[in-house]
């Protein structure tokens, strides 16, 4: 049971950048250093060891609050690492650390019901790069293309148990069963009961079909009212099917007030993350993420990623957005990924070539029938 709360823009319908490009790009990030907060977790783990590789020359800050842990993360990355021992509740701590940096990467979560967002406030106020962790480019590229508006966007994830990825996303999880669900329907604002609308949803080769509910992500009202999409939802499923029924018998058991409280699903967690790890050594951390848009033309197209590793995958993403950042794209100010002053439209292609690296079904702006392992076919070998 777990989420991966990160958002992928990639690049649709331009050729491979060229190694020279990447290579003037990368002349940019030789000095940078760059903190990761929650470096000592699995999250943060992996986005160090992702930066390390894609960049080397990167000078990485790990922050955490585990000293022990955080020396053996900097004797496996080794050279250019160190360890700061850091509390993200300390407004005068954070800052005096992050005025020695060029970018903050924050992974200690959970990020949901949080009262406070102190990271993100000290990084505004010493003015430093923040980035907190694929619809912009499918929507760009129907509106280029002269074949209809953009009418109706879907996004559907799949995670098998908790991704390897460890407490913080279980309670993420959780948290999420304590929020009603916003989603958009011809433009009006509509409010769900999480973990309901079971789907049936195939994520093509190496995942297959599955079924996922309606969950209340951030991305759906950034698509709608930055994306001008009318129509807008977000669904999530998890493996083993029990995990799925133990979701929605939480809705059911639990009030919502009892779901927001982040001491108490602390508690919880507690209690079942044993039971979770146990699960994860058999039904692995298989990831799945896709997105189907719908025009007023009638076409419908989507983009699908698939990992094996969710643990790898957040990580390696992660580190393409920081570089991203590094090379110069993003304007002054906060925003969402979609907007272009945040990740910039030509700076896409190159985020993509790394955000995919390792991954066993990558594809953009394909028919649905062209990646489902079971399509429809209508007549005369003509499938939808």
């Amino acid at each position: 049971m777990a989420m991966l709360c990160m958002s992928i823009t990639p690049s649709l319908t331009t050729p491979p950048t060229s190694t020279a490009t990447v290579e003037v790009n990368k002349a940019k990030q030789v000095k940078s250093r760059v903190l990761i907060l929650g470096a000592t977790g699995r999250v943060g783990g992996s986005t160090a060891l992702a930066l390390s590789k894609l960049s080397p020359d990167l000078q990485l800050l790990l922050g955490g609050r585990n000293k022990d842990k955080g020396e053996s993360m900097v004797a496996t990355i080794g050279a250019n690492s160190e360890f700061a021992q850091v509390n993200i509740d300390d407004a005068k701590s954070l800052e005096a650390i992050l005025s020695d940096v060029d970018l903050v990467v924050h992974t200690a979560g959970p990020f949901q019901q949080a009262e406070k967002c102190s990271v993100l406030e000290a990084a505004i106020r010493t003015q430093y790069h923040y980035v907190t962790v694929m619809a912009a480019e499918l929507v760009r590229a129907a509106r280029s293309e002269n074949k209809g508006e953009p009418q109706r966007l879907r996004f559907y994830y799949y995670t098998a148990g908790s991704g390897g990825a460890g407490p913080t996303i279980l309670a993420t999880s959780f948290l999420l069963l304590g929020e009603e669900v916003v989603a958009y329907n011809k433009g009006k604002r509509i409010e769900l009961k999480p973990y309901t609308g079971k789907l049936n949803i195939d994520f093509g080769k190496g995942i297959g079909k599955k079924d996922v509910y309606l969950l209340n992500l951030p991305e759906v009202k950034s698509t709608h009212e930055i994306l001008g999409v009318p129509t807008v939802s977000a669904r999530f499923g998890t493996a083993p099917f029990f995990w799925n029924w133990g979701m929605v018998a939480m809705t059911k058991l639990f009030p919502m007030e009892f779901l927001r409280d982040r001491n108490k699903v602390q508690q919880l967690v507690k209690l079942f993350d044993p039971s979770v790890r146990v699960v994860d050594g058999i039904s692995g951390e298989r990831v799945s993420m896709r997105v189907d848009l719908e025009c007023s033309d009638g076409r419908h197209t989507l983009g699908l990623y698939s990992h094996k590793k969710l643990s790898v995958s957040v990580g390696v993403s992660t580190a393409a957005f920081a570089l991203a950042i590094l090379e110069g794209s993003t304007q002054p100010g906060v925003w969402f990924p979609e907007e272009p002053e945040g990740i910039a439209v030509e700076a896409r292609e190159v985020l993509l070539q790394r955000a995919s690296q390792g991954t066993i079904n990558f594809v953009m702006n394909k028919a649905p029938w062209m990646v489902e392992t079971d399509p429809k076919e209508v007549i005369l070998g003509i499938y939808v």
